[in-house]
Parts: structure tokens; C-alpha cells; sequence
């Protein structure tokens, strides 16, 4: 690229300049978007008019990151989704030594040098800026807090756009959708889901949503499955289990096995954008005055039932996992039970109440809020032991529902969590506009 003078432009490119002095150049802000210039005229200043041009300096070559992390020479000045790139970038006067009084970065869009020098040769390279999916989903947010325990018969369904409301898990603050946003649409690996929360960790917990924004029943999920083939005990309301252990892992249920088999076909190629570390809740633990047998003689409830079906009158859903046995990880994560080949499992009923469904029972439901989906599909929470295991499911008609066995067959709604640094390209989250990975 050959030599070139930086000179104001009678073409839509600004040049903004401050000085103190005559003598001394302040900074030169450049919003150009071009690197080629037309002639040269005096500049009116804050405190006079200079006829000197100080500010010929000369852009040598300007190289813009592609998609290999590598560096192609550009013609164009990037105005908006790059930065300088700040170690790279450099300005020299005699072609040997770098200038290290002069400061060359982009601040709030404006790509901006300072301790320039008349004759002063730059190199300048761009780098993609990138926007980490948690800014975006928190930025401009309304964030707002919910009292618990919630009165049982309480649900969100509303238009919630612009909202996410506060909470706690085991990592620390968590941020979740309620209601009917129409901000938590992500498309990632050729799909649609629909942002569960942010988890404490920083990673993003997702529920698949179909092939489509605007699919509804059998479309939102992968299939319909038996939550396990065996029923008649206690154990298997497990996403893993061992028999005769309340807590163990050594076997997989009937809908782990298709929900690892469809990431293995999936969801494997993007691995780098999963996170490994947060985990999935099954918890085993039990309701308060039930004590744990593989084939009770009466029924036995689970601490799930125990929050959020219990009382009469209130439901206390958590987003904590009280048993690392029961937090389901990968071998790589820090905590868990480790026992995963693949992050993948199912909502928890605890999130589904948060979410803003109510409990079956009250005589309402939800049909509007976000997480409903017309048809029946299982989450991973136990219930009870009564005769045969049964977890906690969605039901069609918009409640968490209790009465059902793990051998019926329900629909499979994947969740992942996205790794907390993962970068979006564009998007704005609503349904025709997704946050895409």
C-alpha cells in the first residue's frame, strides 16, 4: 500500500482535533471509515487556526483480523465492530524504533491516537471486537427480586421483555427469565432455544426450543422417551442411579441415553462453546419425614415435592443443589458428581417454578409464559415413590404436574449451558432477531 498523507476530507470522514499549544499536539481522534484523503486546509482549533498541517502523518498499512485469527491487509478503515489492537498497533518516525509515547486504541468507538509527531509512519492493526453473550443479555436490563417462599397458586405470564429477575445458586447470583420475554431467543447449532438463566458461574443455561422460532408442541422437542424403562424402583427417578443407593451414578436412565446420543450427532462439533463446568440437578435428597428405601412398602416424597408441592398454601423453589452427588457434571468440572460423558441434561422443576409456572392443583396455569410448550415433557427433578417412580414434569396445559410414572412416555427438551465467555455475532435476542453464536 503506498505511502499516503492523513488529510481532511471533503468526503464523510472527521478528523478531531485537540491541542494546548501551537507547538504541541494533543490527540488526533479519528472516525473515518477510509484510507485514502484529499487536500489539505487549515483546521480551526479550539483556541485559534493553525496554517501548519502537524497532523501529516502517514498510515503505512492497516490489517483487519479474519477468521483464522490471522491478519489480511485492508484498504478501509473498520468505523464499528473492530478495535485497534493495541500491542500490535505501533507509529515510527525513522522506520527502526517504535514511538512509545504515542497511544493508539479505540474508546467508546472512536479509533484514537495520541503523542503524535509530525511525519509520524503508522501500522495499524484491527482486531474483531467481541461482545460476550452475558453483557448483552444483562445490558439495559430491569433487574428485579422475588420474595420466597411464593404463594402456590403465583405465576409470571405477562410480557416480561426487558426483565430478569435475581436469585442465588451455588455459585453465587444467578439471573433468570420469567413470564413471556421476548428477549431470551438464542440460535446456536442449527437450533432455537430459548435463555433459562444466567448461572452463577457465568455460563448460560438454555432450553431447546425446535428447528424454529415459531414451533410449538411435538416441535420444541427432540423426541418423546420414557424418563426410564424401569420403574418399580425408587431409584430410577435418577438421571443416573445404582440400585440400593439413594445417591449413586454407575447406570444411566432411558432419556440420558437419547439425550447423549443426539449431542453426539448434535451439539459434539461446538463443544468449545459448552460449558464442561456447570452441572445439571437431580436431587435425591428427601422431603422432610421421609427416609429413603429402594422398594418402600408406603409412598416416600422427595425434597423437591417438599418445596414445591407440599404446603397448601406457598412453594419455595431453589436454584441450589444440595447434594454433589446430585449435581451432574463432567469429568473436567470442578464439582459434581463427574459422572457425565456429554454436558447435557434437562430443566429442574425448581426452574420451571421460577420460570413462572404454577403447581399442579391451584386451578391456574400458564399457557403464555415462555417455558410452556403444549405438550407434556419430563425434567429431571424426583417427586415420589408410590407403587413406581415418578419425576416432575411439564404438563400441556401449562403446570408443573407430579402424577406420573418415569416409564411414560414424555418429551425430551435438551438443556445446555453455554461457556461463559462465548462471543455473539449478532442478534438482539427476540424471535426474528436471535442471539446467534
Amino acid at each position: 500500500m503506498k505511502f499516503e498523507i492523513l488529510k481532511r476530507s471533503h468526503l464523510k470522514r472527521n478528523i478531531i482535533v485537540g491541542i494546548a499549544t501551537v507547538s504541541i499536539i494533543g490527540a488526533c481522534i479519528l472516525t473515518f471509515t477510509r484510507a485514502k484523503y484529499r487536500t489539505t486546509e487549515s483546521i480551526p482549533l479550539v483556541n485559534g487556526t493553525i496554517n501548519y498541517t502537524p497532523y501529516d502523518f502517514k498510515v503505512i498499512a492497516m490489517y483487519q483480523e479474519n477468521n483464522n485469527g490471522e491478519y489480511s491487509e485492508i484498504e478501509e478503515m473498520p468505523s464499528s465492530g473492530y478495535i485497534i489492537n493495541e500491542k500490535k498497533s505501533y507509529c515510527t518516525l525513522d522506520n527502526v524504533n517504535k514511538e512509545t509515547n504515542i497511544t493508539l486504541k479505540t474508546i467508546d468507538g472512536y479509533h484514537t491516537f495520541s503523542g503524535l509527531q509530525k511525519n509520524s509512519k503508522c501500522y495499524l492493526y484491527f482486531d474483531e471486537q467481541k461482545i460476550l453473550l452475558t453483557s448483552t443479555i444483562m445490558e439495559g436490563k430491569e433487574i428485579k427480586t422475588r420474595n420466597l417462599p411464593l404463594m402456590r397458586s403465583s405465576k409470571v405470564e405477562g410480557d416480561t421483555t426487558g426483565t430478569i429477575y435475581k436469585s442465588k445458586d451455588n455459585d453465587g447470583d444467578t439471573y433468570y427469565f420469567a413470564g413471556a420475554p421476548t428477549d431470551n431467543w438464542v440460535k446456536f447449532a442449527g437450533f432455537y432455544w430459548r435463555i433459562i438463566r444466567i448461572n452463577g458461574d457465568g455460563s448460560i443455561r438454555m432450553i431447546y426450543n425446535g428447528t424454529s422460532t415459531n414451533v410449538t408442541g411435538i416441535g420444541t422437542q427432540i423426541q418423546e422417551s420414557a424418563f426410564n424403562t424401569d420403574y418399580n424402583r425408587s431409584e430410577h427417578v435418577g438421571y443416573m442411579y445404582t440400585i440400593n443407593q439413594q445417591h449413586g451414578n454407575t447406570t444411566d436412565s432411558s432419556i440420558k441415553d437419547v439425550l447423549d446420543s443426539w449431542y453426539s450427532s448434535n451439539l459434539a462439533s461446538y463443544a468449545d462453546k459448552i460449558s464442561t463446568e456447570a452441572g445439571f440437578c437431580g436431587d435425591r435428597e428427601m422431603a422432610s419425614g421421609y427416609s429413603w428405601s429402594s422398594e418402600p412398602s408406603s409412598t416416600i416424597y422427595y425434597a423437591g415435592y417438599g418445596r414445591l408441592a407440599q404446603n397448601s398454601s406457598s412453594v419455595n423453589p431453589t436454584f441450589k443443589c444440595s447434594n454433589s452427588n446430585d449435581l451432574y457434571t463432567t469429568s473436567s468440572s470442578s464439582k459434581g458428581n463427574k459422572a457425565l460423558v456429554n454436558p447435557i441434561g434437562l430443566i429442574t422443576a425448581d426452574e420451571v417454578v421460577m420460570a413462572g409456572l404454577p403447581i399442579t392443583g391451584t386451578g391456574i396455569s400458564a399457557t403464555s409464559n415462555y417455558i410452556y410448550a403444549e405438550n407434556d415433557y419430563w425434567t429431571m427433578t424426583p417427586c415420589y415413590y408410590a407403587s413406581g417412580a415418578a419425576p416432575f414434569y411439564v404438563h400441556s396445559n401449562g403446570v408443573l404436574s407430579t402424577y406420573n410414572a418415569v416409564s411414560t412416555a414424555f418429551g425430551v427438551r435438551p438443556v445446555i449451558n453455554l461457556s461463559a465467555d462465548v462471543i455473539i455475532k449478532s442478534g438482539n435476542g427476540t424471535s426474528s432477531t436471535p442471539y446467534e453464536i
